[in-house]
């Protein structure tokens, strides 16, 4: 007899008649109808360096760029949006009103070698991208050949 351990945490006894596609459904549904389904609400944030900038690329597709607020204070990045849906049919038999609300917020702490005062951001095809430009002194310097005297 082999016990095996799924993802809600309970031991099952494995025997022959076990499918074993169980596993399939267990992760796929896993957390899809308890409280942690909220955590994929939460964008992905793609962070590059090159030798100018940092560019953060934050996916959040179905908004709009009105919808999003950033702000820098004291060298902390916020980023967050708030979107609110609201349609409301009546008919002589049924009165249906749905509506969805989507918020998120992120934030970052912005090393001293970024440029606060110069940061840009965008919105296209459900990608708000910012660009964090470095300050002068941080920004790679070409060689340079000492002459000995």
């Amino acid at each position: 007899m082999t016990l095996l351990k799924f993802k809600n945490d309970q031991p099952v006894k494995y025997t022959e008649r076990t499918p074993y596609f169980s596993d399939l459904f267990n992760d796929f549904f896993d957390g899809m109808l308890t409280s942690d389904f909220r955590r994929t609400s939460t964008p992905a944030v793609n962070i590059l360096e090159n030798d100018d900038s940092f560019t953060l690329e934050v996916a959040a597709p179905g908004l709009t760029k009105e919808d999003f607020k950033i702000n820098v204070d004291n060298d902390l990045l916020s980023i967050s949006a708030e979107k609110k849906n609201e349609t409301n049919e009546k008919n002589s038999r049924f009165t249906r009103k749905e509506f969805s609300y989507v918020s998120f917020k992120r934030s970052f702490s912005l090393p001293e070698m970024v440029d606060a005062d110069h940061i840009d951001a965008a919105y296209e095809n459900g990608v708000m991208t910012l660009t964090l430009p470095k300050k002068e002194e941080a920004k790679p310097k070409p060689a340079r050949e000492i002459k000995i005297s």
